[in-house]
């Protein structure tokens, strides 16, 4: 995990409270490119019978992946805001941990593209649900 400003790792993982009470673990992270896992809790349940998570958490993660991603290219003083987030759901997550993985398509002045797919830590060759994220940037000067 080279090549990426210091401080990244400890921000995705605990420098927002929400992370924090998700327990974001980075796996592994390079400029333009990151694998996150969000570990399974019995609150991300969607359809108990069916044993699959709620759409909602693959969409949340979708964008934690996607800014956290982007931010392997920019420096600790650099704001980021979503502009459009898109998530195409292809099959169910199963109830287990979630393993997104991003990388960064367009990187320009102030305006990013990221593409993120997510699977279920058993099923890393079947893909659960892929998403689209452009981001607003805002660089230190």
């Amino acid at each position: 995990m080279k090549d990426i400003h210091h401080e990244l790792i400890d921000f995705i993982e605990s420098g927002s409270p929400f992370h924090r009470f998700l327990n974001i673990q980075v796996i592994d992270a390079k400029p333009g490119f990151i694998k996150l896992r969000l570990p399974y809790k019995e609150q991300f349940g969607g359809n108990m019978e069916r044993g699959i998570l709620h759409g909602g958490i693959s969409s949340m993660f979708v964008d934690i992946v996607a800014a956290s991603t982007l931010w392997t290219h920019l420096g600790p003083e650099d704001k980021t805001a979503t502009i459009d987030l898109r998530v195409d759901y292809q099959r169910p997550a199963m109830l287990e941990d979630l393993i997104g993985e991003g990388e960064v398509r367009m990187l320009g002045n102030s305006i990013a593209n990221v593409h993120v797919r997510l699977y279920s830590a058993s099923t890393p060759d079947t893909v659960q649900a892929e998403g689209r994220a452009v981001f607003h940037i805002k660089r230190k000067k």
